[in-house]
């Protein structure tokens, strides 16, 4: 028992001796409890800050929200994980030479992952409803109304004590009524990149909770009668057709909005891909791997914006509220102009579908349809929807280049 003991001394003296070495101190064995607190310090529970830990639990709250509700999953999750690793104290991972510090300097700093996913969203929507009923683009750049609401709301809630944010940060908070993620941080990375966390973080989250948002909204500015409008069916649309739409859309956007050509012209491109026939391989590509693995990085890589240094502000709470407000705003003006088209058309257009001109691609259409079936179990709105939230798409890219131009 006396040996045992000696052993176990001498080696706490050994590993005393190295550590005081490996800290910089003379290698002797000097005071273990000196050690032990030096040694303490270096842990994360020392180092650990509430904020840290409310930042965390936002993080494990957004896993919840993405396995537990099923909410914007292939987002949430990552965004939540890299909330969480951010978070982290001493470990510096979303620092400048961290991981997810450089996946934020090479893939969102530089634009590169929101214009990638554009290009797979491209490559994964069918813009052939909007071509085969065009009135009902009306309905998605309706949906625009909110973000330039939004603009407004945020540069008058600089009345309020504690808010202060310039012409820049408003625009790009004001994106978010867009309801388009990859619009939203493309936008606040070249206009506020200082609040883009908060931006990023509203834009997702709104878009995951568009089955909640949505409805109550619908139902508030229709009547049940309109509601249950039955639309007819589309007419088809031919493959020339669908090859030469994304084709005209990068021309108009090259000759009167150019700073909105790299994400009309990314979508444009995946949309081509979709279509042309001749190019299956890179098509599929861009629909899976491509667009899988960035969002993967782009997920984190917003998460790692969450840090509690810099979301754990007032202003914070002001982006969420206008967000939420943006998102509201630009919902009821879908509906209000879809209750104009009903009555213009002699009741053959149901205004539900202006709701899905946010362009949270396709949940909003897939809600409309949704609700239009809880009135008439007979009506299918779904494709009907796809045009006007196709359009919003293109009408959140618009909106973003068209305040790229003013204030870039």
């Amino acid at each position: 028992m006396k040996n045992r003991l000696l052993l176990i001394l001498f080696a706490v003296a050994g590993i005393t001796t190295i550590s005081y070495a490996n800290i910089g101190g003379e290698p002797t064995i000097g005071s273990l409890s000196e050690l032990f607190y030096k040694l303490s310090q270096s842990t994360g529970i020392s180092a650990l800050s509430w904020q840290q830990v409310l930042m965390i639990g936002v993080g494990f709250l957004l896993i919840y929200l993405a396995i537990g509700k099923k909410f914007e999953p292939l987002l949430l999750l990552p965004i939540g994980f890299g909330a969480i690793l951010t978070n982290i104290p001493l470990a510096d991972i979303s620092g400048e030479h961290g991981f997810l510090g450089m996946v934020t300097k090479v893939g969102i700093d530089t634009e590169i992952f929101p214009l990638i996913i554009f290009m797979g969203v491209g490559a994964l929507t069918d813009f052939g409803p909007m071509i085969a009923n065009p009135v009902t683009s009306l309905l998605g750049a309706a949906a625009q109304f909110g973000i330039f609401g939004t603009l407004i709301g945020a540069i008058a809630l600089n009345l309020v004590p504690g808010f202060n944010f310039t012409l820049k940060q408003a625009a790009s908070i004001a994106i978010i009524g867009g309801a388009d993620g990859p619009t939203s941080i493309y936008l606040s990375a070249k206009l506020a990149p200082e609040i883009m966390g908060a931006i990023a973080v509203a834009a997702y989250s709104y878009m995951a909770l568009v089955p909640i948002i949505l409805p109550p909204i619908m139902r508030l500015f229709t009547t049940k009668e309109e509601r249950a409008t039955k639309m007819k069916t589309l007419r088809p649309v031919s493959q020339l057709e669908k090859i030469l739409f994304p084709l005209l859309l990068l021309l108009i956007c090259a000759i009167l909005l150019p700073t909105a050509a790299p994400l009309i012209g990314m979508l444009a491109f995946g949309n081509l891909l979709r279509e042309a026939g001749v190019v299956e391989r890179l098509s599929k590509t861009a629909q899976n791997e491509l667009i899988n693995i960035v969002t993967i990085f782009l997920g984190l890589g917003v998460g790692s914006k969450l840090a509690a240094d810099k979301f754990l502000k007032i202003e914070t709470l002001g982006i969420l509220a206008l967000g939420f407000f943006a998102f509201c705003i630009g919902t009821a003006a879908g509906v209000l102009l879809g209750k104009l088209m009903y009555r213009l058309s002699g009741k053959k257009i149901n205004p539900l579908i202006g709701a899905a001109g946010v362009s949270a691609v396709p949940m909003a259409a897939r809600v409309v349809n949704t609700v239009g079936q809880k009135e008439n179990p007979s009506n299918f709105l779904l494709m009907h929807a796809m045009g006007p939230n196709v359009s919003g798409v293109i009408g959140s890219a618009v909106a973003a280049g068209v305040l790229l131009a003013i204030l870039g």
